[in-house]
Parts: C-alpha cells; sequence; structure tokens
C-alpha cells in the first residue's frame, strides 16, 4: 500500500508452499485478510516469493493472466520479489543452503532472469519493480582466497548479464527494474562497506566494459545504468547484527551514487551480556536454537571488536570473555521490543525508518518476519493477525 515515502507490504515467504499451486492458495487464504485489516480502501502490493519451481510454473500465460486477473479483482500489485531462496524455505533444513545454487551458477542467474519476466508482466505502469537476492554467495564455501576470488569474479559477471537484460526490457517496454544484493552475516558480502567496495572494485570494473560494449555506449553511459539497475537492499535485522552506523552507510552508498532498492523492515535478537547473571541470558537464547535457518550470532567485546560465530550452537557453547552483547540472525516480530531477558533489534528500524522518513532513500518498504513457524510458543499468533500487527506497527511509524 501507498505511505509517504513509497509502498509497504510484506515478504509472501512467511507463507509455505512447494510449488505456484501451494503459494497461489496461501495467498488467496490469507492476503485478503491482511489488506482488509490494513488497506481496505486503497490498492495493496505484495513482496512475492517465489522458489525455482514456483516461477517455473508461474511463468506460462494461462498462470500469469490469472494471478493478473486475481491481482485485479483483489485491488492488490506486486512491486518487489524475494529471489534469495531457490529452493523450498519452509519445512526442511534450509541452514547456508538457503545461498544454493549461488551466483557462480547458471542455475541461480537463469531463476532470476525467469523472475524479472513474470515480474515485466505483474509491474503496474509506471512503477519501478525489484528484486532482492543473495550477496554472491556464501563465504565459507571457499576455502581459500583464491578460490573466493574466483567466486567474486564468476558471481559478477553473472549479475552483469542480468543487468544487460534489465536494459533490454527496460529500452523496449519501458519497465524500469533493478537487481538488489542483500548482504547478510557470512556472504561474500556481509556489510554495506564490503557491498560498496564489491561494487567500486568488482562490478564496476567488470560490468562497464560488457555494458560499454553490448550497448555501444560510453564508459559514463555505462556506469549509469549499472548504478540504475544493481542496487543494495537494505535489510534492517542483517545491517543490526554487525553494528552497522545506519546513518553512515545511507550517506556513503548516497555519495558514491549507488541506489538502495528496498528496506527489508526486519529485527534481530539481542541481549547484554554485562548484567550479573549472563548464563540466564544464555539460556533465553536456547529457546531460538531452532534446526531449520542459520542464526549467525555477532557478539561485541568491550574493546569494540566484533567476534562472529556461524551458527547459534556455535555461540552457545561457551560465553567469550570480555563480550558484552549478542546479536543473532533470527528474525523475530519487529513490533515486539522486549522478549523475556531478550529484546529485538527495534531501535534499528526506528533509525532506518526516521532517515527514510527525513529523507527518502527508496520507493519500497517489506516487512519480512518469515520465522514465525519456529518462534517459540509464546510469540506464535495466527498467521493473519502476525503479519497484520507487523505492518500496522510500520504504519504507526507515519513513514
Amino acid at each position: 500500500m501507498k505511505v509517504n515515502t513509497g509502498h509497504l507490504s510484506y515478504c509472501t515467504n512467511i507463507h509455505a508452499g512447494k510449488n505456484w499451486a501451494e503459494d497461489f492458495k496461501s495467498l488467496q487464504q490469507n492476503f485478503p485478510v491482511i489488506k482488509a485489516a490494513l488497506s481496505p480502501e486503497q490498492p495493496m502490493g505484495l513482496g512475492l516469493r517465489l522458489s525455482n519451481a514456483a516461477s517455473l510454473e508461474l511463468i506460462g500465460e494461462a498462470p500469469l493472466m490469472a494471478f493478473s486477473q486475481w491481482l485485479k479483482a483483489n485491488s492488490a500489485y506486486v512491486f518487489t520479489m524475494n529471489g534469495f531462496p531457490y529452493g523450498e524455505f519452509h519445512h526442511t533444513i534450509v541452514k547456508e543452503q538457503v545461498h544454493a545454487p549461488d551466483w557462480t551458477t547458471e542455475e541461480r542467474k537463469n531463476y532470476t532472469l525467469r523472475l524479472f519476466h513474470i515480474l515485466k508482466q505483474l509491474l503496474p505502469e509506471g512503477m519501478e519493480g525489484g528484486i532482492s537476492t543473495s550477496p554472491l554467495s556464501y563465504r565459507h564455501w571457499f576455502k581459500s582466497t583464491e578460490a573466493l576470488e574466483e567466486a567474486r569474479k564468476t558471481a559478477t559477471l553473472h549479475l552483469v548479464e542480468v543487468l544487460k537484460e534489465l536494459i533490454v526490457i527496460h529500452r523496449e517496454t519501458g519497465r524500469n527494474m533493478h537487481l538488489d544484493i542483500e548482504p547478510e552475516p557470512d556472504g561474500i558480502l556481509e556489510t554495506g562497506r564490503e557491498f560498496i567496495d564489491w561494487f567500486e572494485n568488482d562490478l564496476l570494473p567488470l560490468g562497464i566494459p560488457e555494458i560499454r560494449a553490448a550497448f555501444k555506449l560510453s564508459s559514463a553511459e555505462a556506469e549509469t545504468l549499472i548504478k540504475n539497475h544493481l542496487c543494495l537492499c537494505y535489510d534492517v535485522c542483517h545491517f543490526a547484527i554487525g553494528y552497522e552506523d545506519h546513518a553512515a552507510v545511507v550517506t556513503a552508498l548516497e555519495q558514491k551514487g549507488i541506489k538502495v532498492g528496498k528496506i527489508q523492515i526486519s529485527a534481530a535478537l539481542k541481549a547484554d551480556l554485562t548484567g550479573p547473571a549472563p548464563e540466564n541470558i544464555k539460556r533465553s537464547f536456547e529457546a531460538f536454537n531452532e534446526p531449520t535457518y542459520l542464526h549467525q550470532v555477532v557478539a561485541l567485546k568491550n574493546d569494540g571488536s566484533l567476534l562472529r560465530y556461524p551458527d547459534l550452537p556455535e555461540a552457545l557453547a561457551g560465553l567469550e570473555k570480555g563480550v558484552t552483547q549478542w546479536r543473532a540472525h533470527f528474525h523475530v516480530p519487529i513490533s515486539i521490543k522486549k522478549i523475556g531477558l531478550l529484546e529485538s533489534t527495534q531501535d534499528d528500524i526506528l533509525t532506518v525508518l526516521e532517515i527514510q522518513k527525513q529523507k527518502p532513500f527508496t520507493k519500497h518498504l517489506e516487512v519480512e518476519t518469515y520465522t514465525w513457524e519456529v518462534l517459540p510458543e509464546s510469540l506464535k499468533l495466527p498467521i493473519t493477525q502476525s503479519i497484520s500487527n507487523e505492518l500496522q506497527w510500520v504504519v504507526n511509524t507515519e513513514i
């Protein structure tokens, strides 16, 4: 739905589905209820998530027509998509396989191109569209500096192939769409700084010659097109886990002329460990130690350095001396600040939304709380109520 600074929706990766038929059934059951609660009088957008299998089914003319008709009948529209998880995202062990196949593969490239061709058909006239994606790959799969650098190069060149297609689509149809890279803990691109460095040191040097040759442009024109079609997905949870300075990141992006495609409004878990009973805090985190998703932990030490754990079990194995805070990659409800002895990083969301309010840096706002099925029972609510609460909380910030 339209808010003061852009379009607000929720990511449908919350709805479990193995194929398009199951995805569509979930949307038909849940979306009208959510829309009635949040946006009864105006159209409401969807942040659509499709697995590879679902995308292969929806790309057909008849399914796309049927879905388009349903969107129109329900006063709904699709403006952003989540192209990060390729396969199943619920009822299976996901962990680091959420990155697979990664951007070093043709499979990831072809899946993303297919999503853009679906979005091209669904995107309302005159509205920009975006698809978020993996930060190249999972860094721990590469055991040497040389292997990691080769993966960065191969992945970047595959991304450039997608950018070429987006340029062609824009020229042929007027549809302006961008691919939004989503840094996250233990991705090849993990932080705002790493994303900016990759953009300047890898993407532009590799991409400018390719775009320039393909479209007979100057280097400056090629760079402008890259910056139009390749953006950052600002997942607040991921940036909060790394204790990043949101204002500094947004300012650096602006100074470099790099755009933010969308804000994913999400919260992590955090806790202060300087109190008298850190073992109680540790036990509280144990309630969130579930086997489906990666829950990386970043610990802040009293000297300001960061200590990174690849998953919650490794952090729970022991409490390091000199650690003042833990932040864990667990997308908890954004509308909740206190969770027993723990907290959410809700304050980070408020900081980012205030920056957006004062000087909008994107038009796409997407709530992404996808862990409802694996939350402790005390935090579970019916799914339509849960999503409505999340969206209403954002609306109440007057964004």
